[in-house]
């Protein structure tokens, strides 16, 4: 398997050897002698659209159409004419019949890049396609078949437009028979050095120059970074550095330069811990008001028994005690008499209020703006601390990446 895979390699020009793209390969090459629908999911500029090349290449069908269509390149109006084609006068500007892509790759693979940026009237086609072979040219009402594999991409997390009714969840399961999934350039830190040079090798050849290299330093930077934008951006950066640096060895210095500016002052050797969004922090922020919520219950039962407050309320045991006892409910006051009931029984038990006691007191009204909750968690997180950013962060349950955005998007003097 491991020739198989050099090979494949070799072949289309793939560099690395992290485990999970070696997996993917091996699916890709397993899958190929099948006519089953492959799904290929994975970040924006991770290279999925070599899988559609390698299993193409090693299937039944090399020798006919390999189509490659770019489903969100295509305005929404003709994509249905694009891929199934249309008959003449069918639309304004339809001066003569087209053949679609389904019809011009009959007998051969197409790949349906971006396929969840399909509108949900071209995924109902594209179901019966998948089907039955079978689909209708836009201005006709003649049936015509076809036989070709599809391959579809998306670095849409599908469940989630599923759920928002933005894709059809029997098409996902049709496309979706064997799923394919391409690592982003972070998990394949072993693999990012060798594209770096193999970038730099290319821009070398082409525009006639030596081949940039990177210092120790640099090239801990170059593992370390998060790389959103993944090989593509990889590649986009050597050839900047390697058209417009006329040093060849590359520093940390020089290096920083071509990072994204939001990324620079990011701490890079954040290993693999989990990076939280906003909306798991902000779960975490009910979740604490839902606690102070119990504590404030807990109080009052302890003050309408007579119990003393204690510095650390055990809500965990008071909470279910009131629960069991007789729920107390107030009701209106009627003069210095304060009248309640228990919920088993009518009980009044009236307590007398000295006025004179009453004392005036401002009530202040508390903000209930989750991002001043959030912000408020952050500063005494810091505080307790002593601004120790990863102390802090592992104590609001969020990355140390997230906590710095957080910082510098609420202004925190740490």
């Amino acid at each position: 398997m491991s020739n198989t895979l050099q090979g494949i390699k070799q072949r289309f020009g793939i560099i690395g050897n992290t485990p999970a793209l070696n997996r993917a390969l091996e699916i890709a090459s397993q899958v190929a002698a099948t006519d089953l629908s492959v799904l290929v999911t994975g970040e924006s500029g991770s290279g999925k659209e070599i899988m559609p090349q390698v299993i193409h290449a090693l299937s039944n069908r090399k020798h006919g159409p390999y189509i490659a269509v770019n489903c969100g390149a295509i305005p929404e109006g003709t994509i249905d004419s694009e891929l199934f084609g249309h008959e003449k006068g069918s639309f304004t500007g339809a001066v003569e019949s087209r053949k679609g892509y389904f019809e011009v790759a009959n007998g051969g693979t197409i790949f349906l890049d971006e396929v969840a940026e399909l509108p949900l009237q071209t995924q109902a086609r594209l179901l019966r396609v998948l089907e039955t072979g079978e689909y209708i040219r836009v201005g006709s009402s003649k049936v015509m078949k076809t036989d070709v594999r599809i391959i579809a991409a998306t670095n849409v997390r599908i469940p989630e437009a599923i759920r928002r009714g933005k894709f059809r969840e029997d098409l996902f399961y049709r496309l979706n028979t064997v799923p394919i999934f391409i690592p982003p350039l972070r998990e394949r830190k072993e693999d990012i050095h060798l594209l770096f040079r193999k970038f730099a090798a290319d821009f070398a050849d082409k525009y006639r120059m030596p081949a940039i290299k990177l210092n120790d330093d640099a090239l801990e930077i170059l593992n370390n970074y998060s790389w959103p934008g993944n090989i593509r951006q990889l590649k986009n950066i050597t050839e900047q550095i390697s058209v417009i640096e006329s040093e060849r060895e590359i520093t940390a210095e020089i290096l920083l330069r071509y990072l994204p500016k939001e990324t620079k002052d990011v701490p890079l050797a954040l290993g693999k811990e989990n990076d939280y969004t906003e909306r798991e922090i902000l779960y975490k922020v009910l979740f604490d008001m839902r606690n102070e919520l119990n504590e404030l219950k807990a109080v009052v039962y302890n003050l309408m028994h007579g119990r003393p407050i204690e510095h650390k309320l055990a809500t965990e045991n008071l909470i279910p005690q009131l629960e069991n006892d007789a729920a107390l409910v107030s009701v209106p006051q009627k003069g210095n008499i304060i009248y309640s009931q228990a919920s088993q029984g009518f009980t009044v038990q009236p307590k007398i209020i000295n006025p004179n006691t009453i004392q005036e007191h401002e009530e202040i009204e508390e903000s209930l703006s989750l991002q001043e909750k959030e912000k408020d968690m952050i500063k005494k997180a810091l505080i307790k601390h002593k601004n120790r950013r990863k102390n802090a962060a592992n104590e609001l349950g969020i990355s140390e990446r997230t906590l710095y955005r957080k910082i510098k998007e609420y202004n925190l003097k740490h």
